[in-house]
């Protein structure tokens, strides 16, 4: 989402959120009236990610910079962060040129004061590097 269209979407809002234990805590805008994404590749299956990426800009780290450490698969430009202390994935970013470029992926798992059972979700083919497929509305195969 530009930097415009994210001025003029009313449904954009800030929302908190952070780690098990409190150590890391973020802030982030988003708008969660539209879909939250889920992969099927590996990682995302074994840790059962619902997330929902904006654009650098749109996080901010709040505290607990030095309890942050970061997972990367591979030799791959995204990466996953989480707690040092309680181990919870609560964000991660990267570069994707189909996905538009720099995000960061806000795990809406970890968002303080947020309905999950609201939430609408899309599923995407991460598993087969599946990203021109685009999302669907029904899971696409996973093994964890």
């Amino acid at each position: 989402m530009s930097a415009t269209a994210q001025k003029n979407n009313p449904h954009l809002k800030k929302y908190a959120g952070g780690c098990h234990c409190g150590a890391v805590r973020f802030e982030a805008e988003l708008d969660l009236s539209g879909p939250v994404s889920r992969c099927n590749c590996s990682i995302c299956t074994k840790v059962g990610a619902s997330s929902i990426n904006v654009k650098p800009s749109a996080f901010r780290l709040v505290s607990g910079a030095e309890h942050v450490s970061e997972y990367r698969v591979g030799n791959s430009q995204n990466s996953r962060s989480f707690c040092k202390r309680c181990g919870i994935q609560c964000f991660g970013g990267g570069y994707v040129e189909i996905l538009g470029g720099d995000f960061r992926s806000i795990y809406v798992n970890c968002l303080d004061d947020v309905d999950l059972t609201t939430l609408t979700f899309q599923y995407w083919d991460g598993r087969h590097d599946n990203w021109g497929a685009g999302p669907r509305s029904q899971p696409w195969p996973a093994r964890a």
